[in-house]
C-alpha cells in the first residue's frame, strides 16, 4: 500500500469512527447533558496520556462556551490536586480501556468527596464504566494505527463526542455571541466580538456636520477638513436628515460644477444606512459590505431618536482588526 493510500485509509477509519457515534446521541447522552446543566459546581475532566490531551481540549471548549470546566491530571490528583474537586462537581473521566491505573487510583477519593462521575470509555464493563454514575460510549471498531497500538480513531471519536456534548450544552443554555465574547477578550476574535461602534466612531468635534441650508461647496469644505470622506446632514436638533460623500460630489462634477452652489438637499442620500453606538463594530462592517449595488465606506451613528452622534469609517474598522 502506498503512503498516500495509507493516509487516506487513516482518514476513512477515523471518519467511520465518528459516523458510528451518531446513534449514541441517545437517552444516555441526554442524561449526561441534563446532569451537567443542573450541576452547581464545575466540570472536572480527567484522563491519562492521549486521553488527557483530549480532556484538556474538552475542558477548554466547555469553559469557552459557558460550562465552567478545568482539567485535572489524574497522577497529580493522587498527590493533592483532588483538593480542587468539590461535592457539587461532576468528574468526566476519559479512558479508552476504562482500566487506566491513574484514573482508577482517584475513583475512590472522588466517590468519598461526593462528586458525580461520567465515564467516557470504550468499555462499559470496565472498572471505570461500572464505577461511573453515567456512561458515554466512545468505543471504536479499530484504531487507524496499522499496529493497532497508537490511539488514533479512539481519541478522534472521544474528541468529537466531547464537542457534541459541549455544543449540546451551549444550545441548551441559549449561549449568545455576546456571551462568547466575554470569554474571548484577546486577539482578533476578541476585537471582533467585543469592540462596539462607540469605541471606534468619530464624535464631537471630529464629526462632519452640515445643515440643509448649506451648499454642496460648503459640504465639500467640511468633508475635506474632517477627512472622513463624507458629512452628515442634520437639522438644528442634530436629527439625521441625510449623508453626502466625496463620491457623490465627484459624480456630480462629471455633469458640471454648477451644482456646487446648490443646497446639500439636492445631492444628499436622504435615507442612509445607520447604526447605533451599542452595536458591535463587526455588525457595522457587515452593514457596509452588504450595501448594494455599491459597498459604503462610512456609516452614520444615531441614537434612539435618530439624532446623529457619530460617524464610523471603514478604515477605522480595518485598523482595529475587525475583518
Amino acid at each position: 500500500m502506498s503512503i498516500q493510500e495509507e493516509a487516506k485509509k487513516v482518514l476513512s477509519i477515523e471518519a467511520a469512527a465518528i459516523e458510528n457515534l451518531i446513534p449514541r446521541i441517545n437517552d444516555r447522552f441526554m442524561a449526561a447533558v441534563d446532569r451537567i446543566l443542573t450541576c452547581k459546581g464545575r466540570i472536572v475532566i480527567t484522563g491519562m496520556g492521549k486521553s488527557g490531551i483530549i480532556g484538556k481540549k474538552m475542558a477548554a471548549t466547555f469553559a469557552s462556551t459557558g460550562t465552567p470546566a478545568f482539567f485535572l491530571h489524574p497522577a497529580e490528583g493522587i498527590h493533592g490536586d483532588l483538593g480542587m474537586v468539590t461535592p457539587n462537581d461532576i468528574v468526566i473521566a476519559i479512558s479508552s480501556s476504562g482500566e487506566s491505573d491513574e484514573i482508577l487510583g482517584i475513583l475512590p477519593a472522588i466517590k468519598r468527596i461526593g462528586a458525580s462521575i461520567i465515564a467516557m470509555s470504550g468499555r462499559e464493563a470496565s472498572t471505570l464504566g461500572q464505577a461511573a454514575d453515567l456512561f458515554i460510549d466512545v468505543s471504536v471498531e479499530k484504531e487507524a494505527c496499522p499496529l493497532g497500538l497508537a490511539p488514533t480513531a479512539s481519541t478522534t471519536a472521544t474528541l468529537a463526542m466531547g464537542d457534541a456534548l459541549a455544543i449540546a450544552l451551549l444550545s441548551s443554555r441559549k449561549f449568545t455571541p455576546e456571551d462568547f465574547a466575554l470569554y474571548h477578550p484577546g486577539g482578533a476574535l476578541g476585537r471582533k466580538l467585543l469592540l462596539t461602534v462607540e469605541s471606534v466612531m468619530h464624535s464631537g468635534e471630529e464629526m462632519p456636520l452640515v445643515t440643509l441650508d448649506k451648499t454642496v461647496k460648503e459640504a465639500l469644505f467640511v468633508i475635506t477638513d474632517k477627512g472622513l470622506g463624507a458629512t452628515l446632514v442634520v437639522d438644528k436638533a442634530n436629527t439625521l436628515l441625510g449623508l453626502i460623500t466625496d463620491g457623490d460630489i465627484r459624480r456630480g462634477l462629471e455633469k458640471g460644477h454648477e451644482f456646487l452652489d446648490k443646497t446639500v438637499e439636492t445631492l444628499m442620500t436622504k435615507t442612509p444606512r445607520t447604526i447605533t453606538a451599542d452595536r458591535l463594530a463587526a455588525e457595522a462592517l457587515r452593514t457596509m459590505e452588504k450595501n448594494q449595488p455599491r459597498p459604503i465606506t462610512v456609516l452614520p451613528v444615531v441614537d434612539g431618536q435618530n439624532r446623529a452622534i457619530g460617524i464610523i469609517h471603514l478604515t477605522d474598522l480595518l485598523r482595529q482588526g475587525v475583518v
